[in-house]
């Protein structure tokens, strides 16, 4: 169920959101919260709610453990049995057939006639992201960071939140600790205003502008063969911009959804194409999944604290990692890597030198970032060299349908990206005039849904 859907905008939200506010304690509103992010998950399949139990119940006793037990083995145990548990829950479920096709792409080399076999797997939506909550959750127990909970359905309505559930923004449990603690607080509801706004402005980044770019570039990639030198790089532009869009626009409605409900959800998205630099971007790009990398990952393999090839190491394993998350396609693997590479040559000084112009820097990032979307967009290895070759040799003629159209959103794009305010940086409080407007856009992104247009989130597929 998609939050642009006609289901989730008149008969779930309106139903989950009246009930909620009419139920009084804490415990009733817990119990409401993972129930409707259960119901609201089983749209997808019902039968993976189950590992979503799993992973919850295994997770939540682990932190009874912490509880519990101070001896370092034991507490050592409660940390590697869930951890691993979920690990092997994800790489089943997301790299079986990944491992199974590589390892078997060798043996073909020696023996042509072998065929890899692969399991008939689909892959459960959001399971990247949940499993990213239950791990950080036990991690911070064992840190002593937060406290567990022992209330059983306070951290299943963490897990199944369903705002976050499918898509992020990954929220470790202390970001959102102290509105669950204080959910049946008669100030809950301070940021419901706020909270409809964020979500009208998701709705629209993501309905008019990300899926009507969607429409023209996606039939053009479909047939990316024969893409010449300016399809390429519209195409590469308008997923550029697609790309930001459908996600942040994600991300404002599920902030604006926690809030309704009194749960205020971490920034996702700081205008990342304002970067001027590599290290920036990724400051502001995905920051939730950037810093739970960081923390959980980077730092751990000794961050930058013994010397630089040792850092350089710990960027190109980070980047190859969080690449690998996104996908499993050596794709997705290469865009880490290159993004690793771009890391790395920034900390040897070969990057954007900061004596350069702002926008300069700015524009020379966007370009590489641009670049890098090429790996992540690609299928295979053929259409990412294909769509590079035609980007950067040239190749006379133009076929793409819609041109104005898609021209006009780029340039809509472009400005609302460079220099428009984001999300975060809005007041959210509307004049007459602007919430007319606001309204009128919000008339527009019905008609799109009614007419049954729009597309899923893109981050569903990770």
């Amino acid at each position: 169920m998609l939050f642009i859907s006609i289901k989730f905008l008149y008969f779930f939200l309106p139903i989950t959101y009246l009930v909620f506010w009419r139920l009084r304690t804490k415990s009733q509103r817990y119990v409401w919260l993972t129930i409707t992010g259960y119901v609201f998950y089983s749209f997808w399949n019902p039968k993976f709610c189950a590992l979503m139990a799993l992973s919850t119940a295994v997770s939540y006793i682990a932190g009874l453990g912490f509880l519990r037990w101070q001896d370092a083995r034991r507490r050592r145990l409660c940390l590697v049995i869930p951890i691993a548990s979920d690990l092997l829950i994800l790489g089943i479920f997301k790299y079986a057939n990944f491992v199974l096709c590589s390892g078997g792409s060798l043996v073909r080399i020696l023996d042509p006639s072998f065929h890899p076999p692969a399991f008939d797997i689909v892959l459960p939506v959001g399971i990247s992201f949940y499993t990213f909550h239950t791990i950080t959750y036990i991690v911070d127990s064992y840190r002593g960071t937060i406290r567990p909970t022992r209330n059983l359905f306070e951290f299943s309505c963490y897990v199944s939140l369903f705002s976050q559930l499918v898509a992020g923004p990954i929220v470790r449990f202390r970001q959102v600790e102290q509105d669950l603690e204080n959910i049946d607080h008669p100030g809950q509801s301070r940021d419901v205003g706020r909270g409809w706004s964020f979500f009208v402005l998701g709705m629209i980044k993501k309905v008019l502008i990300a899926d009507n770019i969607a429409l023209i570039i996606n039939p053009a990639l479909a047939n990316w063969r024969s893409l010449a030198t300016v399809d390429a790089w519209l195409c590469m532009l308008g997923y550029t911009y697609q790309l930001y869009f459908d996600f942040s626009g994600y991300s404002d409605m599920a902030v604006g959804l926690g809030a309704m409900f009194g749960i205020r959800l971490p920034q996702n998205f700081n205008s990342p194409y304002k970067a001027v630099d590599i290290s920036d971007f990724w400051r502001r790009w995905h920051i939730s999944l950037s810093s739970v990398l960081r923390d959980y990952l980077y730092i751990p393999l000794g961050g930058s604290r013994h010397g630089e090839w040792r850092t350089c190491r710990n960027l190109a394993i980070t980047m190859l990692l969080g690449g690998l998350w996104h996908g499993a396609n050596w794709t997705f693997v290469a865009w880490g890597a290159y993004h690793g590479l771009l890391l790395v040559a920034g900390r040897y000084g070969v990057g954007l030198r900061e004596a350069w112009p702002a926008l300069l820097r700015r524009s020379a990032t966007f370009l590489l970032v641009v670049i890098g979307w090429v790996l992540f967009r690609s299928e295979s290895f053929p259409m990412a060299s294909r769509l590079l070759q035609m980007m950067f040799t040239w190749n006379a003629g133009l076929h793409l349908a819609a041109l104005p159209g898609l021209i006009a959103l780029l340039a809509l794009a472009a400005a609302l990206a460079h220099w428009g305010p984001n999300t975060f940086e809005m007041k959210h409080q509307w004049g007459p005039a602007p919430a007319l407007g606001l309204g009128i856009l919000l008339v527009a992104c019905m008609a799109f849904i009614y007419r049954g247009q729009q597309s899923p989130f893109l981050y569903f597929q990770f």
